[in-house]
């Protein structure tokens, strides 16, 4: 596909104009960092994994109530997604303990967290990304009170869902990173939803499958990567009408 003018160049991802004003071209490249941009490489084919979990991702919340940026694919790493005013806000998820917060807060890795905990980070890599509270929030004019119990209670449901399709996969949904965005009064799901953004366990071997194979140096990313997309295809094939 023809692309227009560059818009925006993340870690991952390139988002670029389209022909139509409220449409752009998202193109999920085969780059990697970890540890603030302290750690970089590339991985063949990496960009077409993520692309196809996202893919995935985005129509199955869809067709489940949820509403993203997801329009359509274009090949096998890029997509047209809406044009979102978005929100420089990271919300994440959290069913168990694992990360930062376990270096921050005297949790057990791995500690069950019942009820799922719901924690937000403000989107500035010159700021380090720091966590941040709902008064701030409000007080920067972010979101609304109103705005925040919705993405709370969004993130909840998109949670719940992942949660029970990965259950069924034989993985653990231990948390993942979500952003969102506006348009036309509404706010919607945006960026993306793979194996970069969330931590995925075995549920026998407690074994990764996300983006800690490559921080941590646990085994082959791309392997790890290919299984869950062929998870997600074996469930794909199971149930197609």
């Amino acid at each position: 596909m023809q692309t227009g003018e560059l818009l925006y160049k993340g870690k991952a991802k390139s988002i670029y104009r389209t022909d139509k004003d409220d449409e752009l071209l998202a193109v999920f490249r085969d780059d990697i960092t970890a540890f603030n941009g302290e750690k970089k490489d590339e991985f063949a084919g990496k960009g077409e994994y993520n692309f196809a979990a996202s893919a995935f991702f985005f129509d199955f919340l869809e067709k489940n109530g949820v509403k993203t940026h997801y329009l359509r694919a274009v090949d096998e790493r890029s997509m047209i997604v809406s044009k979102l005013n978005m929100i420089p806000l990271e919300v994440i998820a959290r069913n168990r303990a694992a990360g930062s917060v376990v270096k921050m807060f005297p949790f057990e890795e791995g500690q069950i967290l019942d009820p799922p905990v719901v924690v937000t980070d403000y989107k500035d890599d010159e700021r380090g990304d720091p966590s941040i509270n709902d008064d701030l929030i409000v007080a920067l004019g972010l979101l609304t009170p109103e705005e925040l119990a919705d993405v709370r209670e969004k993130t909840l449901t998109i949670n719940r869902l992942l949660s029970d399709f990965f259950e069924g996969l034989g993985l653990i949904l231990v948390d993942f990173k979500i952003e969102f965005g506006r348009k036309d009064g509404m706010i919607l799901l945006g960026d993306e939803i793979s194996m970069d953004s969330m931590r995925l366990w075995d549920m026998s071997t407690m074994e990764s499958f996300d983006k800690d194979v490559y921080r941590f140096d646990k085994g082959d990313l791309m392997s790890a990567y290919a299984r869950v997309v062929e998870k997600i295809n074996q469930w794909k094939d199971s149930h197609m009408e």
